[in-house]
């Protein structure tokens, strides 16, 4: 009878210390940053895929990060602080006393969620979900563990959604396009398809750190002067000359920062489109790419991606009302009027205002949160551009990448050197401002 009593003793304790061992198996897959990275490179193809404008992309990252950041956040709070009073009218999410609930997964449900909402392709998140789900099953996740966090994660993104609908977005989905207007200053619509202007009210969408769109206007563009010599003359030609002489390496950098969502390609009367990722998309890519370097952890993972997606965000959002309050012209509707009728950029020209960079604001401004995160000197080698075709590259800091991609919009012929100078400080200035306002990050 003891010695009975004895075996189903041990029976018991081989039966927990074998349960215990599962479930550490499947919550340190779980833990797995890579399947956050995952779910991000999801949603950049479905960015690509649903051509969104540079802008408007940077919302899609935004708020489904946000959703996965105060989930992890609520979870860990030795080592994060939540967004609510950092950032404009964030509330307080919902919380659970669900002991299932798991938060690395709740944040991936919560993710797609709102991510899914966000987009056209509703389809790919729906299918990327179900293999997501498939894949739980492999890891041995419980049922009830996925389920509560499921469920958890869907209530967090609802909030989500419904915080970012205060936003003003979709009022500005009904706003009256740009309505061109003659004198040569003016931005007008260019070749080969003459879009109409992308955005013109971006700078009515609610930022998330800053004071206002025009909190860091740049200084004013240079006056419009097209007589030899004068100092815009000067930099128009800038552009005509350095695009007709341009070296391997320089033609390599244009190429490699050109993150056009949508360039079209005629031939005779055959029309068809390349689709890329989106200047943030870009720097989405650099934050895969210095995490998984870092050796960032799963939360740590979700909390680089937050806060380069809101120094996006705004960045965007500051860029564009420089872009539609001065309506700068671009260097090829006066190159093709005045100089050479034939002349072509190397890159095609993006359809919206010229002054400042899009490029250098944002890029500035995303090298500056990734700075305050991971260093000065941090090096590293960019891949994102493999997918489409173009090699990698390397840099030793985030600033130098950030200066790279700033300079490659005069090679590629799109911008004015003035453009580029001003929006590097303005992104300098907005990238600033962001990491000085709020702490994700406790400081030990």
């Amino acid at each position: 009878m003891i010695k009975t009593i004895k075996l189903t003793f041990c029976l018991f304790v081989l039966a927990i210390h074998f349960s215990c061992s599962e479930n550490t198996e499947y919550i340190n897959k779980i833990q797995d940053p890579e399947l956050f990275q995952e779910a991000v490179q999801n949603l950049t193809d479905i960015v690509v895929y649903d051509i969104f404008s540079p802008p408007v992309a940077s919302r899609v990252y935004l708020y489904p990060t946000l959703a996965a950041y105060e989930i992890v956040s609520h979870y860990n709070p030795d080592e994060f602080n939540s967004l609510v009073g950092q950032v404009k009218e964030l509330k307080k999410i919902p919380t659970s006393d669900n002991p299932d609930i798991n938060p690395q997964l709740a944040a991936l449900f919560s993710f797609n969620a709102v991510g899914k909402a966000l987009i056209f392709s509703e389809d790919k998140i729906e299918a990327f979900q179900e293999a997501f789900k498939k894949k739980l099953k492999t890891y041995k996740v419980p049922s009830r563990v996925s389920k509560a966090s499921e469920a958890y994660g869907e209530e967090v993104a609802a909030a989500i959604l419904e915080w970012a609908s205060g936003d003003y977005y979709n009022q500005t989905r009904t706003f009256p396009k740009y309505t061109i207007r003659e004198e040569d200053r003016y931005w007008k619509p260019t070749p080969p398809d003459y879009m109409d202007g992308i955005e013109p009210h971006w700078q009515e969408i609610r930022t998330m750190v800053l004071d206002s769109s025009n909190q860091f206007p740049p200084k004013d563009p240079l006056p419009f002067d097209l007589k030899k010599g004068s100092p815009f003359q000067k930099q128009l030609m800038e552009v005509f000359e350095v695009t007709n002489g341009l070296t391997e390496e320089q033609v390599d950098i244009a190429k490699f920062w050109d993150c056009n969502p949508y360039v079209t390609h005629h031939r005779g009367h055959a029309m068809f489109a390349t689709k890329k990722i989106t200047p943030g998309g870009h720097w989405i890519g650099i934050t895969a790419i210095v995490t998984r370097q870092a050796k960032s952890s799963f939360d740590e993972t979700v909390n680089a991606y937050a806060n380069v997606s809101i120094a996006l965000f705004d960045a965007f959002i500051s860029c564009w009302d420089e872009k539609w309050e001065t309506l700068v012209v671009r260097p090829e509707t006066l190159i093709n009027q005045y100089y050479d009728e034939e002349w072509l950029p190397l890159l095609q020209t993006p359809p919206f205002p010229e002054y400042t960079s899009g490029h250098s604001v944002i890029s500035r401004a995303a090298a500056v949160t990734l700075t305050d995160l991971y260093g000065d000197n941090f090096k590293f080698t960019d891949t994102t551009e493999l997918a489409y075709g173009l090699p990698k590259r390397s840099y030793y800091s985030f600033i130098h990448a950030s200066e790279e991609a700033a300079i490659s919009r005069l090679y590629g012929g799109i911008h004015y050197r003035m453009a580029i100078t001003e929006g590097v400080e303005q992104g300098q200035q907005v990238g600033a401002y962001i990491v000085n306002q709020i702490q994700t990050k406790k400081i030990p």
